[in-house]
């Protein structure tokens, strides 16, 4: 069966800028009164946003200031502009769904301007450019908005279709769009995803096997 749609999350999936957000985010909570390490906040954190974890933060005793979040998004943006790394297999699958024509979106609870930084070098914000989607513009994930934007502009059959995420949040949003899931496991993952129903793959040329066959 040849795909009629694949919508790939951005931080964690495409791209590894996860471990060097949560190393801000944790050095910033910890700065205001909260010991916290990066990879608690990943673990409790990944898929979500920034005013998510500042509420949660402050509700357990951290003393954020008022434009943390806006500062956050200055720090995370400098240190993703430093370069970061794109998955292994990322650039073949993009590459062989070109090929099979079939359609790519990228749908992110992250800003545009971070994804900008994060796959520019690589080439895969040209790309893609005009499937790129953010929560800047649509209802955060698990909300489905996104995944369903792509499928309307498309005329994708869901049941056809597929959704690569590596966060809980993610996958329920591909869930709920009624779209195949594959949770995208690389920092040990593997059962919060299989819990909620997600195929889980631990690499992206196992996720092209299943995708393409």
């Amino acid at each position: 069966m040849t795909p009629e749609l694949v919508v790939f999350d951005c931080d964690g999936v495409l791209v590894d800028t996860e471990g060097p957000m949560f190393d801000v985010f944790a050095k910033s909570i910890t700065e205001h009164g909260l010991p916290v390490t990066p990879h608690q906040l990943a673990t409790e954190f990944t898929g979500g946003t920034t005013p998510i974890m500042r509420d949660e933060a402050i509700r357990r005793g951290a003393k954020l200031p008022d434009g943390w979040v806006e500062d956050m998004n200055t720090q995370i943006h400098a240190r993703i502009a430093q370069g970061v790394a794109v998955f292994d297999g990322v650039l073949d699958l993009i590459t062989a769904l070109e090929d099979a024509n079939v359609p790519i979106y990228v749908a992110s609870n992250g800003t545009m301007k971070r994804m900008g930084l994060s796959l520019g070098p690589s080439g895969i914000w040209d790309r893609l450019e005009g499937r790129i989607l953010s929560r800047e513009t649509y209802p955060a994930k698990p909300d489905p908005a996104m995944i369903l934007h792509a499928l309307a502009q498309t005329g994708a059959n869901p049941e056809k279709s597929f959704m690569i995420d590596d966060s809980v949040p993610g996958c329920q949003a591909g869930m709920n769009a009624g779209v195949q899931t594959i949770g995208f496991a690389t920092e040990g993952q593997d059962a919060q995803l299989a819990q909620i129903g997600a195929t889980v793959v631990n690499t992206m040329a196992t996720a092209q096997q299943l995708i393409l066959g």
